[in-house]
Protein backbone atom coordinates (compact mmCIF):
# COMPACT_ATOMS: atom_id res chain seq x y z
CA UNK A 1 0.00 0.00 0.00
CA UNK A 2 1.26 3.39 -1.38
CA UNK A 3 2.36 5.58 2.34
CA UNK A 4 -0.41 7.97 2.92
CA UNK A 5 1.84 10.96 4.31
CA UNK A 6 3.02 11.21 0.54
CA UNK A 7 2.60 14.73 -1.26
CA UNK A 8 -0.98 15.26 -2.71
CA UNK A 9 0.97 16.03 -6.31
CA UNK A 10 3.11 13.03 -5.89
CA UNK A 11 0.27 10.64 -5.15
CA UNK A 12 -1.28 10.14 -8.82
CA UNK A 13 1.97 8.88 -10.28
CA UNK A 14 1.92 5.66 -8.25
CA UNK A 15 -1.72 4.72 -7.97
CA UNK A 16 -2.60 1.22 -8.00
CA UNK A 17 1.52 1.06 -8.66
CA UNK A 18 3.38 -2.11 -6.40
CA UNK A 19 6.43 -1.14 -4.94
CA UNK A 20 9.45 -2.50 -2.37
CA UNK A 21 11.75 -0.30 -0.50
CA UNK A 22 15.62 0.04 -1.74
CA UNK A 23 17.52 -0.65 1.28
CA UNK A 24 21.54 -0.08 -0.08
CA UNK A 25 23.47 2.50 0.40
CA UNK A 26 24.33 4.72 3.43
CA UNK A 27 22.12 7.48 3.43
CA UNK A 28 19.21 8.51 5.36
CA UNK A 29 16.83 8.94 2.10
CA UNK A 30 14.30 6.54 1.97
CA UNK A 31 13.95 4.49 -1.44
CA UNK A 32 10.54 3.37 -2.88
CA UNK A 33 11.45 1.29 -6.05
CA UNK A 34 8.71 1.06 -8.64
CA UNK A 35 8.76 -1.18 -11.93
CA UNK A 36 9.84 2.05 -13.73
CA UNK A 37 10.28 4.73 -11.39
CA UNK A 38 11.86 5.70 -7.99
CA UNK A 39 10.59 7.56 -5.14
CA UNK A 40 13.58 9.33 -3.18
CA UNK A 41 12.48 11.02 0.18
CA UNK A 42 14.62 12.73 2.20
CA UNK A 43 15.40 15.90 4.70
CA UNK A 44 15.34 19.03 3.22
CA UNK A 45 18.95 20.09 2.65
CA UNK A 46 21.70 21.51 0.17
CA UNK A 47 22.42 18.60 -1.19
CA UNK A 48 18.85 16.99 -1.82
CA UNK A 49 18.31 20.36 -3.69
CA UNK A 50 21.12 19.64 -5.57
CA UNK A 51 20.23 16.32 -6.88
CA UNK A 52 16.75 18.00 -8.07
CA UNK A 53 18.36 20.75 -10.07
CA UNK A 54 21.69 18.12 -11.26
CA UNK A 55 18.90 15.58 -12.42
CA UNK A 56 17.31 18.83 -14.47
CA UNK A 57 20.86 20.70 -15.73
CA UNK A 58 21.98 17.18 -16.38
CA UNK A 59 19.45 16.22 -19.55
CA UNK A 60 20.92 15.93 -22.31
CA UNK A 61 24.28 15.59 -20.98
CA UNK A 62 25.04 12.42 -19.17
CA UNK A 63 22.20 9.38 -18.80
CA UNK A 64 20.72 10.47 -15.33
CA UNK A 65 17.14 10.19 -14.31
CA UNK A 66 14.26 12.18 -15.56
CA UNK A 67 12.18 14.44 -13.11
CA UNK A 68 8.96 13.26 -12.96
CA UNK A 69 7.25 15.18 -9.74
CA UNK A 70 9.09 17.04 -7.18
CA UNK A 71 7.69 18.44 -4.12
CA UNK A 72 8.63 19.60 -0.42
CA UNK A 73 6.56 18.78 2.25
CA UNK A 74 6.86 19.15 6.33
CA UNK A 75 10.74 19.67 5.58
CA UNK A 76 11.39 17.08 3.25
CA UNK A 77 11.94 16.44 -0.42
CA UNK A 78 10.13 13.97 -2.41
CA UNK A 79 11.43 12.86 -6.19
CA UNK A 80 9.88 10.66 -8.30
CA UNK A 81 12.00 10.05 -10.80
CA UNK A 82 12.86 7.08 -13.83
CA UNK A 83 14.37 4.16 -12.83
CA UNK A 84 17.36 3.75 -14.56
CA UNK A 85 18.31 0.22 -16.23
CA UNK A 86 20.35 -1.97 -16.16
CA UNK A 87 22.71 -2.90 -12.90
CA UNK A 88 24.90 -1.43 -10.24
CA UNK A 89 28.85 -1.89 -11.40
CA UNK A 90 28.67 -3.81 -7.49
CA UNK A 91 26.66 -6.51 -9.29
CA UNK A 92 28.27 -9.61 -8.84
CA UNK A 93 28.61 -10.58 -12.71
CA UNK A 94 30.85 -7.70 -12.65
CA UNK A 95 32.47 -7.88 -9.36
CA UNK A 96 33.43 -11.31 -11.12
CA UNK A 97 34.98 -9.41 -14.36
CA UNK A 98 37.25 -6.92 -12.47
CA UNK A 99 38.96 -5.89 -15.94
CA UNK A 100 35.77 -5.17 -17.08
CA UNK A 101 34.61 -3.66 -13.91
CA UNK A 102 37.31 -1.41 -14.21
CA UNK A 103 37.03 -0.43 -17.62
CA UNK A 104 33.21 0.52 -17.02
CA UNK A 105 34.64 2.91 -14.06
CA UNK A 106 36.54 4.22 -16.22
CA UNK A 107 34.27 5.07 -18.95
CA UNK A 108 31.83 6.69 -16.42
CA UNK A 109 34.83 9.02 -15.33
CA UNK A 110 35.57 10.23 -18.49
CA UNK A 111 32.07 10.73 -19.50
CA UNK A 112 31.71 12.81 -16.27
CA UNK A 113 34.83 14.88 -17.16
CA UNK A 114 33.87 15.56 -20.47
CA UNK A 115 30.80 17.69 -19.74
CA UNK A 116 31.16 20.77 -19.69
CA UNK A 117 31.20 23.25 -16.37
CA UNK A 118 31.27 26.53 -18.16
CA UNK A 119 27.17 27.06 -16.76
CA UNK A 120 27.22 24.38 -13.67
CA UNK A 121 25.03 25.32 -11.10
CA UNK A 122 27.18 24.39 -8.66
CA UNK A 123 30.69 24.50 -7.30
CA UNK A 124 32.48 21.96 -5.28
CA UNK A 125 36.19 23.21 -5.35
CA UNK A 126 38.18 22.76 -2.62
CA UNK A 127 37.25 25.91 -0.81
CA UNK A 128 34.13 24.92 -0.08
CA UNK A 129 34.42 21.30 1.01
CA UNK A 130 37.12 22.07 3.20
CA UNK A 131 34.24 24.75 4.60
CA UNK A 132 31.72 22.09 5.17
CA UNK A 133 34.28 19.74 6.41
CA UNK A 134 35.44 22.45 9.24
CA UNK A 135 31.31 22.89 10.14
CA UNK A 136 31.16 19.12 11.01
CA UNK A 137 34.22 19.53 12.69
CA UNK A 138 33.15 22.05 14.72
CA UNK A 139 29.91 20.72 15.23
CA UNK A 140 30.75 16.94 15.96
CA UNK A 141 29.57 15.94 13.32
CA UNK A 142 31.83 13.34 12.37
CA UNK A 143 31.53 9.42 12.81
CA UNK A 144 34.75 8.34 13.85
CA UNK A 145 33.52 4.95 13.55
CA UNK A 146 32.50 5.11 10.37
CA UNK A 147 35.49 5.65 8.94
CA UNK A 148 38.63 3.67 7.21
CA UNK A 149 40.25 2.12 10.39
CA UNK A 150 44.01 3.64 9.97
CA UNK A 151 42.69 7.54 9.72
CA UNK A 152 42.60 8.15 13.52
CA UNK A 153 44.23 6.65 16.45
CA UNK A 154 47.79 5.17 16.82
CA UNK A 155 48.92 5.26 13.15
CA UNK A 156 46.36 7.86 12.12
CA UNK A 157 45.25 11.30 13.13
CA UNK A 158 44.87 11.94 16.80
CA UNK A 159 41.23 13.68 15.85
CA UNK A 160 39.21 15.35 13.62
CA UNK A 161 40.98 18.20 14.47
CA UNK A 162 43.86 17.41 13.71
CA UNK A 163 43.28 16.48 10.28
CA UNK A 164 41.38 18.67 9.46
CA UNK A 165 44.62 21.00 10.08
CA UNK A 166 46.03 18.90 8.02
CA UNK A 167 43.89 18.87 4.94
CA UNK A 168 44.25 22.97 5.29
CA UNK A 169 47.98 22.18 5.40
CA UNK A 170 48.43 20.09 2.54
CA UNK A 171 46.11 21.11 -0.09
CA UNK A 172 46.82 20.34 -3.38
CA UNK A 173 46.36 21.63 -6.82
CA UNK A 174 43.33 21.12 -8.65
CA UNK A 175 42.46 20.33 -12.05
CA UNK A 176 38.41 20.72 -12.63
CA UNK A 177 35.88 19.20 -13.99
CA UNK A 178 32.51 17.77 -13.34
CA UNK A 179 32.80 15.88 -10.59
CA UNK A 180 29.78 13.66 -9.05
CA UNK A 181 31.16 14.01 -5.68
CA UNK A 182 30.39 9.83 -4.49
CA UNK A 183 31.53 7.88 -7.64
CA UNK A 184 30.79 4.61 -5.87
CA UNK A 185 29.98 1.13 -7.63
CA UNK A 186 26.27 1.29 -6.27
CA UNK A 187 26.02 4.98 -8.09
CA UNK A 188 26.94 4.05 -11.48
CA UNK A 189 24.76 1.55 -13.71
CA UNK A 190 25.90 -0.79 -16.65
CA UNK A 191 23.79 -2.24 -19.64
CA UNK A 192 24.99 -4.05 -22.53
CA UNK A 193 28.42 -3.40 -21.50
CA UNK A 194 28.00 0.26 -21.40
CA UNK A 195 27.48 3.04 -19.06
CA UNK A 196 23.60 2.95 -18.45
CA UNK A 197 23.02 5.85 -15.96
CA UNK A 198 24.54 7.13 -12.82
CA UNK A 199 22.44 8.38 -9.67
CA UNK A 200 22.54 10.33 -6.06
CA UNK A 201 23.53 13.09 -7.92
CA UNK A 202 23.79 15.75 -4.48
CA UNK A 203 27.09 16.19 -4.17
CA UNK A 204 28.08 16.68 -7.94
CA UNK A 205 29.64 20.05 -9.41
CA UNK A 206 32.35 21.52 -10.86
CA UNK A 207 35.47 19.99 -8.38
CA UNK A 208 38.45 18.43 -8.93
CA UNK A 209 38.76 14.83 -11.03
CA UNK A 210 40.77 13.26 -8.15
CA UNK A 211 37.55 13.89 -5.65
CA UNK A 212 35.86 11.18 -8.13
CA UNK A 213 38.79 8.70 -8.71
CA UNK A 214 39.99 8.12 -4.96
CA UNK A 215 35.78 7.08 -3.51
CA UNK A 216 36.04 5.60 -6.91
CA UNK A 217 39.13 3.67 -5.89
CA UNK A 218 38.08 3.23 -2.22
CA UNK A 219 35.13 1.57 -3.35
CA UNK A 220 36.24 -0.84 -5.52
CA UNK A 221 38.53 -1.98 -2.69
CA UNK A 222 36.02 -2.34 -0.11
CA UNK A 223 33.70 -4.31 -2.68
CA UNK A 224 36.49 -6.48 -3.48
CA UNK A 225 37.73 -7.24 0.06
CA UNK A 226 34.14 -7.93 1.39
CA UNK A 227 33.83 -4.90 3.76
CA UNK A 228 30.82 -4.13 1.72
CA UNK A 229 28.59 -6.49 1.14
CA UNK A 230 30.67 -9.11 2.73
CA UNK A 231 31.86 -11.49 -0.50
CA UNK A 232 35.76 -11.74 -1.04
CA UNK A 233 36.21 -11.12 -4.78
CA UNK A 234 39.93 -11.60 -6.46
CA UNK A 235 41.39 -9.74 -9.46
CA UNK A 236 41.44 -6.26 -8.57
CA UNK A 237 44.46 -4.00 -8.06
CA UNK A 238 43.94 0.00 -7.79
CA UNK A 239 46.63 0.62 -10.47
CA UNK A 240 43.90 -1.30 -12.97
CA UNK A 241 41.96 1.46 -12.73
CA UNK A 242 44.98 4.35 -13.52
CA UNK A 243 46.10 2.28 -16.46
CA UNK A 244 42.07 2.25 -17.54
CA UNK A 245 42.42 5.82 -17.46
CA UNK A 246 45.43 6.48 -19.09
CA UNK A 247 46.46 8.77 -16.60
CA UNK A 248 49.44 8.15 -14.40
CA UNK A 249 48.52 8.36 -10.89
CA UNK A 250 49.09 11.19 -8.33
CA UNK A 251 48.99 9.08 -4.90
CA UNK A 252 49.16 11.82 -2.96
CA UNK A 253 46.08 13.08 -4.45
CA UNK A 254 44.01 10.19 -4.03
CA UNK A 255 44.93 9.88 -0.65
CA UNK A 256 44.06 13.65 0.51
CA UNK A 257 40.62 13.44 -1.12
CA UNK A 258 39.91 9.88 0.60
CA UNK A 259 40.53 11.88 3.91
CA UNK A 260 38.51 14.78 2.94
CA UNK A 261 35.93 12.44 2.78
CA UNK A 262 35.89 11.51 6.11
CA UNK A 263 34.62 14.57 7.36
CA UNK A 264 32.10 15.19 4.92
Amino acid sequence: MIPDYLPQSILPFLKGRTYSWDEMGLSAAKVLCFEDMVLKVEETSATSENEYRFMRWLEGKLPVPKVIAFARQEGKNYLLMSRIEGEMLCAPTLMERPKELVRLAAEGLRMLWNVDISDCPVQSQLDLKLEKAAHAVKHGLVDVDAVEPDTFGENGFSSPEALLAWLYENRPQEEPVFSHGDFCLPNIFEKNGKISGFIDLGNCGAGDRYQDIALCLRSLRHNYDGRFGGKVYKGFSPEMLLEALGMKPDWKKIRYYTLLDELL
